[in-house]
Parts: structure tokens; sequence; C-alpha cells
């Protein structure tokens, strides 16, 4: 290939009557090469382009795509490699990328392929909420495959913050989101949220009465999002992702519940420093939040009540919010439930038949105190000292022969082994059997007896 100099001195020399040949020894290329430039068909800068193995099979995977949107592009591989296709699979969706042979399904590309108007959100008017599933949680939390982080996010600014729960189901989540708008500093105006189920009925977006009650309870307006629209609620949709990637990720083992929710709470704080530009502005999310104008929160949760099953330890413990309380000795590793109203002061322990057995007054959240009842400390003590013994252990290799009572259980075992059962006490005479064969010798036949007669 010439350059673009080459290919200029060589056009300025056959203009001068130079040959062909004498242009190739002079620039030191093909003649055949200096041919096609100077006949103008290779351009200088462009390589002479393959034919595009691809494009024979064309129509054939428009038709196919027509005809099933969702067939796999493995399938359609196979298929036209039967056909005479000689490239290699990543050549091929690559070229079926280029040409944008799969038509757009517009139920299964919520978002992707088609025009997406832009949002705006006036300041202090919509919170939105979403639930982030986080995989692989400690083992110490207990919590199983996945804890889970309510997101809120204010939609205006940005600012975020987030509360990790137990389980998703509704008293966690209205814990969640008192703590997340007590975080914020106070509530918008309304609350925006996919369709989950403890806040709408999922088929019709219709939000349920024990929802509709929180949301008067707070004083805001609920919005549900339209099924399978997750930009409606982008903002709270990239928290979650800078959420998983950015505090997540990095959680070690050993950490526990409250050590996590401070980690995140940090998170939060240091991303409210990121940069926007509002009208020509440099701000930031912080300073574009303290202008939100939030609403008032009640100076109480909403009282929603709260049950989560707990064992109880060797110590009589039970945990609850990252302090401990005490129970009635005797019942280590028994399942109990702890029950507590949200915005009440003292908390309820019960078995897993609603037998309340204790009630103590509730520690602050991730204290990481021991609440003890005075009457459990004195029964567990009066307990342990009852089992405690300062004798020796016994020695192993001595010589105990059985007892005189072991002797005397002993024959009369053996005497009910002889007299046991009816069968086991019938004794057969082969005597008799014997007596009764000899009288049945010496008896005639019954036809010389009659012919006597």
């Amino acid at each position: 290939m010439l350059t673009q100099e080459e290919d200029v001195d060589a056009h300025a020399l056959r203009r001068q009557g130079w040959t062909i040949s004498a242009i190739a020894r002079h620039l030191g290329r093909d003649r055949q090469t200096i041919r096609d430039y100077l006949n103008g068909k290779t351009v200088p800068g462009e390589r002479r382009q393959a034919p595009d193995a691809f494009v024979p099979f064309l129509d054939y995977c428009r038709q196919r795509m027509a005809d099933d949107p969702h067939l796999w592009a493995t399938t359609l591989f196979d298929e036209v490699r039967e056909l005479g296709y000689q490239g290699g699979y990543s050549t091929f969706t690559r070229a079926l990328r280029r040409f944008e042979v799969r038509p757009h399904c517009e139920p299964c590309h919520g978002a992707k392929g088609r025009d997406v108007a832009v949002i705006t959100h006036p300041p202090g008017e919509e919170i939105q909420f979403d639930w982030l599933e986080l995989p692989t949680p400690p083992e110490q939390w207990g919590v199983g495959e996945h804890a889970h982080l309510l997101v809120g996010a204010l939609s205006h600014s940005g600012r975020w913050r987030a509360q990790l729960a137990e389980r998703e189901d509704f008293p966690h989540l209205v814990q969640a989101l008192d703590q997340v708008v007590r975080k914020l500093g106070g509530t918008a105006r309304r609350w925006r949220f996919d369709r989950m189920s403890t806040v709408c009925y999922p088929s019709s977006g219709q939000v349920t009465a024990a929802f509709a009650a929180v949301a008067k309870y707070y004083g805001v307006g609920v919005d549900i999002c339209p099924p399978r629209r997750g930009n409606r609620k982008g903002v709270v949709e990239k928290m979650n992702h800078s959420a998983a990637q950015r505090w997540w990720r990095t959680v070690p083992d050993g950490l526990t519940v409250e050590q996590a929710q401070s980690g995140v709470d940090k998170l939060a704080a240091r991303m409210d420093e990121r940069r926007r530009t509002v009208t020509g502005a440099k701000v930031t999310v912080g300073e574009l939040a303290a202008g939100e104008a939030l609403l008032d929160i009640p100076a109480l949760p909403f009282p929603a009540e709260m049950t989560v099953e707990r064992m109880v330890t060797p110590q009589g413990l039970v945990q609850f919010e990252g302090n401990f309380y005490s129970v009635p000795p005797g019942l280590p590793g028994a399942k109990v439930r702890v029950v507590h109203r949200l915005g009440e002061d003292f908390l309820n322990i019960a078995t897993i038949s609603r037998a309340v057995i204790a009630r103590h007054r509730k520690a602050v959240r991730g204290a990481g105190q021991t609440i003890r009842d005075a009457g459990h400390v004195v029964a567990l003590e009066r307990k342990v000292l009852e089992s405690f013994s300062d004798r020796a252990p016994c020695k192993s290799k001595v010589r105990r022969p059985p007892s005189e009572a072991a002797l005397a259980e002993a024959e009369r075992l053996r005497g009910r082994q002889v007299t046991g059962s009816t069968a086991e006490r019938v004794v057969i005479d082969l005597s008799h059997y014997a007596a009764v064969a000899d009288r049945l010798r010496t008896v005639p036949p019954p036809k010389e007896e009659e012919n006597k007669e």
C-alpha cells in the first residue's frame, strides 16, 4: 500500500513521462501496485477489504429473526454453518449487531432501544425507595443467603441513605423507611416504589390498606412504577449500584451488622461531595440537598409490630438488634420469638406458642448491651449451682462386680424364662404316644369282626 506522498510522486512522475517500471524502481514498489494506483483502482490510505462472508446469509438471518425474534444466536449459527458459512461465532454475532438483524421487542426491552424522556424532579418532591439484595452475607449475621438493604434517594439532588434489614416483610420495611427518612433529615412529599408486595398489589399496582396507613401517618403520597419500567426510579437504581460495588463488595467476613451499617452510612455521606452542574454553576449533592424543603416526620415511627425468631444461648440470652436480653433458665437452644412494636420502649420475648416469658426495656439499637432481669439472674445462678458438683471424676479402671440386688434381679429373669409363656410350660411325654400305638396294633380290622358275627 502506497502512502499519500508516494501516490503523489507516482502521479507526478507519470505526467513527466516516466514509465511504470521506472516509477516502480524509483519507489521500490511492485509494477502492478503502481499501475493500480495510477488507474484509480486502489485509493491511498485504504486497505482492500475482503468480501464479507456474512452478506450472502444476511437475508436468511433476517427472515429467521422475523419469524422468531427470540431465536438464540447459537441456534442460528448452527443453521448457517450447515448452509456453508465459514466464519467464527464471534464474527457471526458481531455481524448480527452490525446489520441490526434482531428486531426490537418492546416487552423484553424496558428502556433499551427506545426513546427515553428526561424526567424533572422539583426539590423536595420525591424520594425513591428500593430493596437491594446482598448475596453471601457473613455467616454470623444469621440472615441466610441474602442480607437486605433499603435504599432511599432524593430524586432532585441524588442524596441517598440506606438501612440494613433482616427481612423484606412489612414491619422491617416500615422500620427501614423510618430510619432512612430520619437520616435524610425529613421526607419528601411523595414516595416512589416498584411493585413490591409489601406496598401494593403487584398485579394491579394498587396500594395495600396496611401501607396506606403508613403513608397517612407520615403525610406523604405514594407512586407506583409501571410494570417493567425500572428506569422510572433510575436515581435509586444508580445508588444501588454504588452501594453494591463500593461498599458491599469489600465487606469482610468478621464485620458485625452494626459495623457494616456504619460503613454504608459513611459511604452515603461521602458521596454527598459529588459535583453537579445546575444552570451552569458547579454545586455538590450536599448543597443541592440542603436546598430541598423536606417535610417534618413524626417523633415516633409507625407502630408496626415486628416479630423475629431467635435461639436462646447457653447463658440464657436472646440477641436482638445488637443487644442481648435474658430469659428464664432451662431454655438453652430453644427457639423463641422477640415481639416489639415500633416506637415502644419495651419488648416481649415469647415461646413459639406465644406465651410471654420475659419483658425488657429496649436498649439503643447496636449498643452491644446485655439486659438481664434480676429474677432471671438469681434463677440461673441457682440452676447452675444445683447442677454443680465438687466431687472428683469417677475412676474408670476399677473392679466392680454385680451387687446382691443385681444378682437377685438376674435370678428373677432366669426364672421368668423357664415359666414364661404357656407354650414354654408344656411338657411332651412320648410314652403316651407309644401306648396308643400298641393298642392300635392289637385291634382286629373291621372286616374280620363282621365275619365272626
